[in-house]
């Protein structure tokens, strides 16, 4: 069988989508001891390669464009073009497109033909795609995806106008069911009122699969090029996306190890150890 394919997508721009995948990507990776491929199909604005401290990724998107144009990508061939981040070993990133003045002539058919090499060279692959619908990389992915994650934050106009606008009115043009998607909820450390997440699901009609929490460590791993180690090392990174993943694991047949942090007699251990407040 195919592997399971898991896209993400949000409503608005540089709101955490790329973070949230690549964290969902790592959490499946852990918890399964299986190999995700995380591709990067951000054709105009590519940064999961910054945020791991590869500011010159030796093989990018655009640098395998022959290959998808021709249709020759082979499997073995896309994961010699990956690059696997610190402390991450089963973790596999293709970094975007670099040239941007290119990203309006990638076609359909050649994304269709990576997402099919990566599905043919990972037991998992994770997708992270711009906000915006007039492109190749997001009309593919959305279309071809096991699961879409819609990332949005508490703020009024992010999902309730441009997820409307996106999501309502032009993925059924491309034979999507607005109704889909998970909503994910990003959630950052300076948040001061907003709205609920029941708010925001009435509002969607989306059910939301989990929240993604920050804090001003976050982002400064994001400019540090130190993001991996947020996620092994912070207490909040430690955590992030692991509801999401979980859910999305079981959804697709990913078995995973047992969450030692979740069973009672380690929680137990731990607070007589005092390494646990309950």
């Amino acid at each position: 069988m195919s592997a399971p394919l898991i896209a993400f997508i949000g409503t608005t721009p540089n709101i955490g989508t790329t973070s949230a995948a690549f964290a969902a990507a790592c959490r499946l990776a852990d918890r399964s001891g299986e190999e995700v491929g995380f591709l990067c199909l951000n054709l105009k604005s590519a940064k999961i390669h910054r945020f791991i401290g590869q500011d010159r990724p030796q093989a990018t998107l655009d640098g395998i464009r022959p290959e998808l144009t021709s249709s020759s990508l082979a499997p073995a061939q896309l994961r010699r073009a990956c690059m696997q981040p610190e402390g991450q070993p089963l973790v596999h990133v293709l970094a975007g497109n670099q040239m941007r003045d290119q990203a309006e002539f990638y076609s359909v058919d050649e994304m269709d033909h990576l997402l099919e090499a990566a599905r043919n060279a990972f037991p998992i692959v994770v997708a992270d795609v711009g906000s915006y619908w007039d492109n190749a990389a997001t009309i593919g992915a959305m279309r071809a995806a096991s699961s879409r994650v819609l990332c949005t934050t508490g703020a009024l106009s992010h999902f309730q106008e441009d997820c409307n606008r996106w999501v309502r009115q032009v993925s059924p043009l491309f034979g999507i069911e607005p109704d889909r998607f998970d909503l994910l909820a990003i959630q950052s450390p300076w948040t001061t009122g907003g709205y609920r997440m029941k708010e925001m699901e009435k509002e969607t009609r989306l059910s939301l699969i989990a929240e993604f929490k920050t804090n001003q460590a976050f982002y400064d791993s994001l400019d540090r090029g130190r993001y991996h180690a947020w996620l092994k090392q912070d207490a909040v990174g430690r955590i992030a996306m692991e509801e999401a993943s979980d859910k999305l694991a079981e959804r697709h047949g990913i078995r995973c190890r047992p969450n030692k942090d979740k069973q009672p007699w380690f929680r137990k251990l731990k607070a007589h150890r005092g390494e646990l407040r309950i």
